[in-house]
Order: structure tokens, then C-alpha cells, then sequence
């Protein structure tokens, strides 16, 4: 069975008659068009497509009605429709030949895809035994750099385990040696003081100027502060030697350590070296080198002798450690019990005005987390009426667009009665977010004054204080605590 118009490569007679350059107007087109064949352009375009029109009815078309409906376009622009095939014009294969050249094409392209996806599998096996074939050559060698590796870490982990101890050892003996500098640097602040206060005792007058027991015990200051500073520099001199042999024993095991170190970065890097690894090269005659200069004994025993030296070290520092955080409390408890017997009779001055200054600290600190509070509140109803306005920029924008609907469809339909009710639940929400925030910024504006009435009354008690306590007790304040004694500040 043959078709008219198959796309296949034709034979014509005569030369195909070349496309019109110019067409009518789109309406003169339209109307020509009702009762005709549909016209493609693309068969004259494409070399591949015979030059005729595939047959839509059994009507045969003549030139005359066409060139009729087309009266801008001479007669021989016009491709005539080619109702009967004239014989010999072109040759077709039959449709069993189609059928079985597809069947053909099927069973070649399975064909090759199953010996494609043999010889995949094929190859992927070959790959897998080369790659196990290449770890167990290399695996001997690997092996011993492996244990060489692991012997160096746990040196290595030796190394650093001591030289944490002797660094931890020698940091906590230089924090000694800082607080023996600051405990023999804040003695002299005390025993100035104690000077200043039987100066100014001596300025008492009438029946004050006694030989009471302030001024006995002022003078006992005096002598202690001084025989705990002669004890504090000699603990220093020897704490500074002590730091010497320390550093020494710490330097040794650094070294160590960074030869170790590289020693493992080498062995590991070789450990690691594989096939495929960059900046592998022939060294002819490296095997006859023998850069040793020692053995696994004196290896392993020149880094036990470091360590040895290093805990040897370690073990002094901490009984001088010791005896010098003894010496430092004795010397403090010692300073402290004498400045305290001087100062008991001032204290008793001043506890009632620090109780009412604490109470008002209290308080104020309340009242200021309470406007902090308060005014993230504000914020927050800020925020929520914006959101609102926005809501209601919303439901407002799209009623009034739904005015424009033209005629009937002006229809109050149930998005109209929403829309509506939505308006004005958006309005009382917003009327009570506005009273909302003007209650809490009222409420804001008391907690202000309240707070500058506490300010005001802490300022009062604080200069309350400073006299009795900064003017009366001013220079017996000075003196360090215990804590500054013993040097942990």
C-alpha cells in the first residue's frame, strides 16, 4: 500500500516551482483558507520532503478556484495539489520491510549492549584483583614502617605526658614566685599604713591622747609585717633557683620531643606513601647509606634518662611548692589577725548604712529589669500593630478591588461578607492594642520616676558611706585582703 506524501527521498520530472516571495494579507489568507487543504510551508523548505500536499478528501482542487482566493499572487507562484501520483515519480519500501528492519535494529543494539555490559564486569574484576595484588606486594613493608611508627608515638606520648608535667610543674612554681613577689610587694602598702595611723594618732586631742590599745597593737603591726617580709625573700631566692633546674630538664625533652616528632612525620610520610602518591623517584644506591648513630637500646634509653632527669625535677619543685604556699599562709594569717584586731572597732560604724545601701541596690535592680521588661513589651505591641495595619492594609485593599467588578458580578458573596467582617475585627484588635500600649507606657513613665527617686536615695547613702567608711576608715581599707597576702591576685 503506498501513501501520498511519505517523507522519503523523491524523483521528480520536472524542477520544483520556487516559493511565493510575497503573501497576501492575514485576513485575505484566513478566508481563503475555510475550505482548503492546510498548506506547509516546511515541504518546500526541507530538501527531504516531495514536493506535494498530503490528500485530506476526495476532491480533486483545480488552479482556478485557488488562484481566485489569493488575487495579489500571479497563477505560476501557485504549487498546484497533485490529486493522483504519476507513475514512476518516486519508488517506497513496503511495510514489512520497515517492521523488519526495526526488529533488525533492536536485536543489534540488545545484542551490543549485552556484550558491552559482559565485558564491564570483566573489566571491573581485572581492576579488583590488580589493586589486591599491589596491597599485598606493598603490605611487608607497610607493616614493619607500621610498628617503627607505633614505637616512636609511644615515646612520643611519653615525652609529651612529662613535658605537660614539667610545663604544669613549672607554670604552677612561676605563679608561686609571682605571688611571692606580689605577697613581699603588698606587705609594704600595711606597713606604711601602720606607720600613718600612729602618726595620726598622735594628732588626738584631750582626754583621746592615751596609750590605748589601737596604738599597742599598731605597733605589734609593725614588728610582724616586718619579720613575714625578711621570711618572704628568702622562700624567693630559693623558688628563682628552683625555676633554673626546672627550664633546663624542660629543654631537654622539647628537643627530644621535636626529634622525635620528625622522626615520626618521616616514618609516617613513608607509611603513607602508596603506588599512586606524588614525588616518588629512583634514588640509585640509597641502600648502601648508612646514616644511623644509634640503636633501638640507646634510643629507648636516652629518652627514659630525659624523662628520668625531668620527674626528678618535678618532685623538688613541688615540695618547694609546698613549703612555700605554707609559708604564705602562715605570713598572712599572721599580717591579717593583727590588722584585724585593729580595724574591729571601726567596723561596727558602718554596717547600718551598707545593710540600707544594699537594700536600695536591691531594689533599684528590680525596678530596672522591671522597665527593661516593660519596654520589651512595648516593642512587641509596636510590632503586633504594624502587623495588624498591615493585615488590614490587606482585607481593605482587596474590597476596594472588588468594587471594580463591572455589573452582576457585583455579587455580595460570602469573600465579600468576610472581607468585611475581617475589616472590622482588624479595627477592635487595634483599638485595643493602642490602649494596650498607652497603659504600659504609662505604666513605663511611673517605673522611671521610681527609679530615679531609688538613684537618688542611692547617692544619698553612698556618700553616707564614703565618710564614715573612705574618710574615717580610708587608710585601714588599703590594706590588702587575704586573698592579695597570699598572691592569687
Amino acid at each position: 500500500m503506498e501513501l501520498y506524501g511519505y517523507p522519503l527521498k523523491a524523483k521528480f520530472n520536472q524542477p520544483r516551482p520556487p516559493p511565493p516571495k510575497v503573501l497576501p494579507a492575514t485576513s485575505s489568507m484566513t478566508a481563503s483558507y475555510k475550505n482548503r487543504i492546510p498548506y506547509h510551508p516546511e515541504s518546500f523548505s526541507m530538501p527531504w520532503m516531495p514536493n506535494s500536499y498530503y490528500k485530506a478528501a476526495a476532491l480533486n482542487p483545480t488552479l482556478s478556484p485557488l488562484t481566485e482566493s489569493f488575487p495579489g499572487l500571479p497563477p505560476t507562484k501557485i504549487v498546484p495539489f497533485i490529486s493522483e501520483r504519476p507513475d514512476g515519480v518516486f519508488s517506497r519500501h513496503s511495510l514489512d520491510d520497515w517492521h523488519r528492519s526495526n526488529m533488525t535494529n533492536y536485536k543489534e543494539s540488545e545484542t551490543t549492549r549485552h556484550n558491552a555490559e559482559r565485558l564491564r564486569a570483566d573489566l571491573t574484576r581485572t581492576i579488583k584483583d590488580v589493586y589486591q595484588q599491589a596491597k599485598r606486594t606493598q603490605g611487608e613493608s607497610t607493616k614493619n614502617l607500621g610498628e617503627r611508627v607505633n614505637d616512636i608515638e609511644y615515646w612520643k606520648s611519653e615525652l609529651c605526658i612529662e613535658l605537660d608535667a614539667m610545663i604544669r610543674e613549672t607554670n604552677s612554681l612561676t605563679d608561686m614566685q609571682k605571688r611571692l613577689e606580689r605577697a613581699l610587694a603588698d606587705t609594704e602598702g600595711p606597713f606604711q599604713v601602720a606607720h600613718k595611723c600612729l602618726l595620726n594618732r598622735e594628732k588626738r586631742m584631750g582626754i583621746d591622747l592615751v596609750n590605748d590599745d589601737v596604738e599597742k597593737q599598731l605597733i605589734t603591726e609593725i614588728k610582724t609585717i616586718r619579720s613575714c617580709r625578711e621570711r618572704l625573700q628568702q622562700c624567693l631566692d630559693t623558688v628563682n633557683c628552683q625555676l633554673m633546674c626546672n627550664k633546663e630538664a624542660r629543654q631537654e625533652l622539647e628537643k627530644d620531643l621535636a626529634d622525635k616528632q620528625m622522626g615520626h612525620h618521616i616514618d609516617s610520610k613513608c607509611y603513607q606513601l602508596k603506588n599512586t602518591s606524588r614525588g616518588i623517584h629512583y634514588y640509585k644506591g640509597v641502600e648502601r647509606v648508612d646514616a644511623t648513630v644509634s640503636v633501638p637500646e640507646t634510643w629507648a634509653r636516652f629518652t627514659d634518662n630525659n624523662i628520668f632527669r625531668s620527674q626528678s625535677a618535678r618532685a623538688t619543685s613541688a615540695k618547694l611548692r609546698a613549703s612555700t604556699e605554707s609559708l604564705l599562709m602562715g605570713t598572712a594569717d599572721e599580717m591579717w589577725r593583727q590588722f584585724s584586731k585593729v580595724n574591729d572597732a571601726f567596723t561596727s560604724r558602718i554596717t547600718e548604712t551598707a545593710n540600707a545601701k544594699s537594700k536600695i541596690q536591691t531594689h533599684l535592680a528590680k525596678t530596672r529589669q522591671e522597665i527593661f521588661q516593660i519596654e520589651t513589651k512595648i516593642q512587641v505591641i509596636q510590632k503586633t500593630i504594624r502587623d495588624k495595619e498591615v493585615q488590614l492594609k490587606v482585607a481593605q485593599t482587596r474590597l476596594e478591588e472588588r468594587t471594580r467588578r463591572p455589573n452582576v458580578e457585583l455579587c455580595r458573596d460570602a469573600a465579600q461578607i468576610r472581607l468585611v467582617q475581617e475589616v472590622n475585627e482588624i479595627n477592635e484588635t487595634l483599638r485595643n492594642l493602642h490602649q494596650c500600649l498607652r497603659a504600659s507606657e504609662d505604666m513605663l513613665q511611673m517605673l522611671v520616676r521610681s527609679k530615679g527617686v531609688l538613684e537618688h536615695d542611692l547617692v544619698v547613702k553612698n556618700n553616707s558611706l564614703f565618710i564614715d567608711q573612705e574618710r574615717c576608715m580610708g587608710m585601714r581599707k588599703s590594706y590588702p585582703s587575704t586573698v592579695q597576702i597570699l598572691g592569687y591576685v
